[in-house]
């Protein structure tokens, strides 16, 4: 596996605000170990202390790293039919996902204590019977944090994960700054943008599974609108990285495929509140993306345009987020009626 050391890495211009702090900050591009969530949990590590030892401070994994993305796959899945094959395919893909909290996460929390980073990982959460497309957070201290669920799941990822709510939408106040998470295409929901604009991020992990060339347009003008450091990682995947038929089967696609075949190319990224590319993007195979964060950047874009500051018209345009959880049954006992009776 090719790892690109921070050295490697394009240095970052540096700002005049001297007392403003510098971050080190590492994407992760790399493939899960697909069907294996042990096995993906060893790899996690090995990358993470690859990029503690080049002085990563923050460690962003991609989207659906524990668990996986099942590029490709359809789970036998028509309108008005499920075949046989498609649903234990999501069996073996529910026994892959983790629970939250839950052992993994255990695990995770202490990989982030040991090896003393703030890690942003993407995962595959079971709560229950219905999987979600989730971010956890973990501080240098080895603590879980929270999570943030993807809110809208695309096209046939509908059928396999649930839709997040306004609940999980955190942004957290951290030596480093304000860090906050967006998956991949709901990086374009204009609304949920302006929600984390408004909690204050300046350092905003986009973790996905888009490799194209558009995707960098994106993340670019994110950077730009928001006034902070945007940080997308996605994982770079060929077809050997997959089970084989018929385990597993890239539908409309298999005949075309070889093992060395790359079915995600990667394209991780680091991007500077000014919408300079300051590392990366990458489509060479797996790597680690560093570059140093000048916080004292983002003060600099805010001068020019402030989203949720001098260039807002509250008065005109007005967001409301309802950042509670939203429950299907909520139950009221006898003594609870009693009372208010």
């Amino acid at each position: 596996m090719a790892l690109v050391p921070t050295s490697d890495v394009a240095e970052v211009e540096m700002g005049s605000d001297s007392s403003a702090p510098t971050v080190r900050a590492t994407v992760v591009q790399a493939s899960t170990v697909f069907y294996d969530t042990p096995a993906t949990l060893e790899k996690a590590e090995r990358l993470l202390a690859e990029a503690a030892s080049y002085g990563a401070q923050l460690v962003v994994f991609p989207e659906a790293f524990i668990g996986g993305y099942p590029r490709g796959s359809s789970f036998g899945v028509t309108i008005g039919n499920r075949t046989s094959k498609g649903k234990e395919e999501f069996r073996k893909y529910h026994s892959s996902a983790i629970d939250v909290p839950g052992p993994e996460v255990d695990r995770l929390a202490a990989m982030a204590g040991k090896y003393k980073v703030f890690m942003v990982m993407g995962v595959i959460e079971r709560d229950g019977y219905t999987l979600y497309c989730s971010v956890l957070f973990f501080d240098s201290q080895g603590r879980y944090l929270g999570k943030h669920r993807k809110i809208m799941p695309t096209a046939l990822e509908r059928i396999i994960w649930g839709f997040g709510d306004g609940s999980t939408i955190p942004v957290f106040e951290t030596p480093m700054g304000k860090i906050g998470a967006a998956i991949c295409w709901e990086n374009k929901m204009p609304l949920l943008r302006m929600a984390m604009y408004a909690k204050g991020v300046e350092i905003y992990c986009a973790p996905t599974a888009d490799s194209r060339e558009v995707w960098q347009a994106s993340v670019t003008h994110i950077a730009v609108e928001g006034g902070c450091f945007v940080l997308s990682a996605n994982q770079f995947c060929r077809r050997k990285d997959y089970p084989p038929p018929p385990d597993y089967v890239f539908c409309g696609t298999e005949d075309d495929l070889n093992p060395e075949s790359v079915v995600c190319a990667g394209g991780s990224v680091i991007i500077s509140p000014s919408g300079a590319v300051i590392a990366g993007p990458n489509y060479d195979g797996e790597a680690l993306i560093s570059a140093d964060l000048d916080l004292g950047e983002i003060a600099q874009a805010k001068f020019d345009f402030d989203v949720i500051g001098h260039y807002s018209r509250p008065e005109i345009l007005s967001l409301t987020v309802r950042d509670y959880p939203t429950n299907p049954v909520t139950f009221t006992s006898e003594a609870e009626r009693t009372e208010r009776s």
